[in-house]
């Protein structure tokens, strides 16, 4: 008896016959690394919940970029973590704060060889841990905000930056970046919207990265995405390509995929997806337990991401993929 399910079962047969008629690709192409460089150590500090990943110093978040790039990883985005936070996080957009002089010591290095990214956002900087300044209720001042967000965007653009990323999910944050580039002669530098940015449980291991407390036990829920809804997520893509982003991100990516095909459907821009920490997180502390095969895992995962359409994804497992990719 013939089964016309035959014919796809002959095609997994081998490696090599898998490989032929593979329908996704990844390459180390596709990847961006997330890295942190913090002010005032002299030596990388490991971040307990994020195995296998540092706050760097300036000199080994060069080393760190050097093997990326040799790896074949085109673009690195920079978190800064400052000795120094106040109520506006005036050190994000300091000529002299950490993310500004990391960005000229990788072009320093690397030139057009390396796509250098900073994300743009005050949460790091803050003292509240919020990402923009506060009103009288202790809420973000979307507007003030704004403000202060071309300056951090101007001076990543001076330093160095190829592409923004504003994170934080304020109104209007792309026409206020791009006008505020475009104002200083950085037209040339794209902006990578966080669109899609959800109130995801997912961020923990993030936050210990950059040392944010959110204040009185607070949230992002009032300016992050609802992670129970997907139309939305379309709307503020729209909004933000509307305003002259270059590229949107959605974020996390896993427990988003569905958004990431909508989008892929809906938009013909490049679409970045951030596979989170907590997403790393789970892997890392399955395979240390000894219940997955996190090296397997992790390539299912982003090859999941990149199949539901995603162009371009940020992971902190950048460089293990790339090694295992070769």
């Amino acid at each position: 008896m013939t089964f016309p399910q035959r014919r796809l079962r002959r095609l997994r047969r081998t490696p090599a016959l898998r490989r032929l008629v593979a329908e996704t690709r990844l390459a180390p192409d596709d990847l961006v690394a997330p890295l942190f460089v913090r002010e005032g150590i002299t030596e990388a500090q490991p971040i307990a919940s994020l195995p296998g990943v540092v706050q760097h110093t300036r000199e080994t978040l060069r080393k760190e970029v050097a093997h990326l790039v040799d790896l074949g990883i085109p673009a690195v985005i920079l978190f800064g973590v400052p000795e120094r936070k106040d109520a506006e996080g005036s050190e994000a957009w300091n000529p002299d704060g950490i993310v500004q002089l990391a960005l000229r010591d990788l072009k320093d290095d690397h030139g057009g060889r390396l796509v250098a990214m900073a994300d743009l956002c005050l949460d790091e900087y803050t003292d509240h841990g919020h990402c923009g300044v506060l009103d009288r209720h202790g809420e973000p001042d979307n507007d003030a905000t704004l403000e202060l967000y071309g300056q951090v965007a101007q001076a990543q653009a001076q330093a160095g930056a190829d592409v923004v990323a504003p994170s934080g999910m304020m109104d209007g944050q792309v026409a206020a970046i791009r006008g505020a580039l475009d104002e200083v002669g950085a037209q040339q530098v794209a902006v990578l919207a966080y669109s899609a940015k959800y109130a995801s449980a997912l961020y923990g291991p993030f936050r210990d990265a950059v040392d944010v407390t959110i204040a009185g036990g607070g949230d992002r829920k009032g300016y992050q995405q609802d992670w129970h809804n997907g139309r939305e997520a379309l709307e503020e893509i729209r909004l933000d390509l509307d305003e002259g982003a270059d590229m949107v991100m959605v974020k996390p990516a896993l427990a988003y995929l569905d958004v990431i095909v909508r989008a892929r459907q809906d938009f013909d821009v490049p679409i970045a997806a951030y596979h989170v920490s907590g997403e790393y997180s789970m892997i890392k502390a399955a395979d240390q337990l000894g219940w997955v095969d996190g090296a397997a895992v992790a390539l299912e995962h982003l090859y999941a991401i990149k199949r539901a359409g995603a162009d371009v994804i940020l992971t902190y497992l950048a460089a293990e993929a790339a090694e295992a990719l070769a």
